[in-house]
């Protein structure tokens, strides 16, 4: 029997892959990619020869059991994403559920990843957080929003830079609070940024400046921000 392979890619600069996932990449029978032109790309510059397929939300279901098959046959198999971990909002959870259902080795390597250099670099506690990633567009918006009010872990969402004034301008309204947040875009990127500050500064920022690239938000938590060091797991 094979093994599936979950292999991170950079969000942005090619030198954050790693050598591991280089060799996974070139020994494995099959790479499975959510868009075969980007990761084709990718492939070409380190010199990866391996067979390249389509894997995305919207063929997922009718291909997992095929996959899996080829993988009891004997086959190691290769999953990435156009950027980052797979399973982190994109493609992969499906196929790692199935393989696990029918005791067919997963193996996942440790990588890139947008929203943890975001949180770390947002200047809020990263002991505890919550990741929401993408909220819903329409319908459901507001009530999850609704649902973090009380949230006391720092919250973390992935946003459309369309969407982007309009989400702090809900969390403005709907926590009824002037949090603290951050703004990190096109991380590991020529133009990377990050953007601090109250909600209310966020959005008149971003009001005026566009924004282009992938966003990550990071919104404080509900209640002061504690100057406390949290305490060693040896402490009480």
């Amino acid at each position: 029997m094979g093994k599936l392979y979950i292999v991170p890619t950079p969000i942005g600069n090619l030198e954050d892959i790693t050598f591991r996932a280089i060799r996974i990449l070139k020994e494995v029978s099959l790479v499975l990619a959510e868009d075969t032109r980007t990761s084709n790309f990718l492939l070409k510059h380190f010199q990866i020869t391996t067979p390249l397929h389509s894997h995305h939300k919207f063929n997922e279901h009718r291909t997992v059991e095929q996959i899996a098959q080829r993988i009891e046959a004997g086959d190691s198999v290769a999953l990435i994403s156009d950027a980052g971990t797979p399973g982190i909002s994109d493609p992969g959870f499906l196929l790692v559920r199935t393989c696990v259902e029918k005791g067919i080795e997963v193996e996942c390597l440790p990588g890139a990843t947008a929203f943890v250099p975001a949180l770390v670099a947002s200047g809020l506690p990263c002991d505890r957080f919550l990741f929401e990633g993408f909220l819903p567009q329409k319908k459901g918006r507001n009530k999850r929003i609704e649902a973090l009010k009380d949230e006391e872990r720092t919250i973390i969402f992935y946003e459309s830079p369309f969407r982007l004034v309009k989400l702090l301008q809900q969390l403005f309204q709907i926590f009824e609070t002037d949090r603290k947040a951050s703004v990190s875009r096109e991380l590991t990127k020529l133009h990377e940024e990050t953007v601090r500050g109250t909600l209310t500064e966020l959005v008149a920022y971003f009001e005026k400046k566009g924004v282009k690239g992938e966003i990550v938000v990071v919104v404080e938590g509900y209640g002061k921000v504690k100057n406390e060091e949290p305490l060693d797991d040896d402490e009480e």
